[in-house]
């Protein structure tokens, strides 16, 4: 059983510190990619405030396939050139979005999202799958949770 949680009034780089390491720790011995993108899933909504929606696509075939996620019910299958999670996918960059009704071609799973942060995950040099996290607050995500989310896509790249 593992307990982690987010200290109250820390810094975001703190936070996100606390997080990856957190991570780090969920991941290190299990060998299962479903059952660590769940467990990081969960680990990522319960420190990181304001979301309306965490979690994975996976690449499979040529497109990005709904992972294990909280949040309401998702659009399950995003091809590489639409939206901000396929821009990501196919770019191999994050992509940081203050306003997600300005982003050419945004795919409105949830209407009450307003902002997003999807980063890849890359191993030997291709996108896996992405981290996507979605808010019903404007602007919610800035560059220190984009590096922070780097930071955890890193780290977790070889277990999922």
């Amino acid at each position: 059983m593992f307990t982690f949680a987010p200290t109250e009034g820390q810094s975001k780089a703190d936070l996100h510190a606390d997080l990856l390491s957190a991570a780090r720790a969920l991941v290190e011995s299990e060998p299962d990619a479903v059952a660590n993108m769940a467990n990081l899933a969960a680990l990522i909504w319960q420190f990181l405030p304001d979301l309306n929606w965490a979690g994975f696509y996976r690449m499979v075939d040529g497109e990005l396939v709904l992972g294990p996620f909280i949040g309401k019910p998702a659009c399950i299958r995003i091809p590489l050139d639409k939206g901000v999670c396929g821009t990501a996918a196919s770019t191999g960059a994050t992509q940081l979005v203050p306003d997600v009704h300005a982003f050419p071609g945004h795919i409105a799973c949830d209407a009450a999202s307003r902002s997003e942060l999807v980063v890849p995950v890359i191993r030997d040099g291709a996108v896996i799958a992405v981290i996507d996290l979605d808010s019903p607050s404007p602007a919610r995500f800035d560059e220190a949770d984009a590096r922070g989310i780097e930071a955890l896509a890193t780290a977790i790249a070889p277990h999922i």
